[in-house]
């Protein structure tokens, strides 16, 4: 087996609220500080492993 993890998909490109709110829908937004209030500044479960891959939060876009 390899050593490398595949990319996590779900956060990035299919949630709503988190793909929304990195475009700059404001209701997204809003939805999704409140969700990392709750959860924490990683965000849920599909946030945390994007925040482990890419190295940064759900909130912010992932830099080139």
């Amino acid at each position: 087996m390899s050593d490398k993890k595949k990319a996590p998909a779900f956060c990035e490109k299919y949630c709503i609220i988190c793909k929304g709110a990195r475009a700059g829908n404001s209701l997204c937004k809003a939805l999704q500080n409140i969700e990392l209030k709750i959860t924490g500044p990683k965000g849920c479960p599909f946030g945390k492993a994007r925040t482990e891959y890419y190295g940064v939060t759900p909130d912010k876009q992932i830099p080139e």
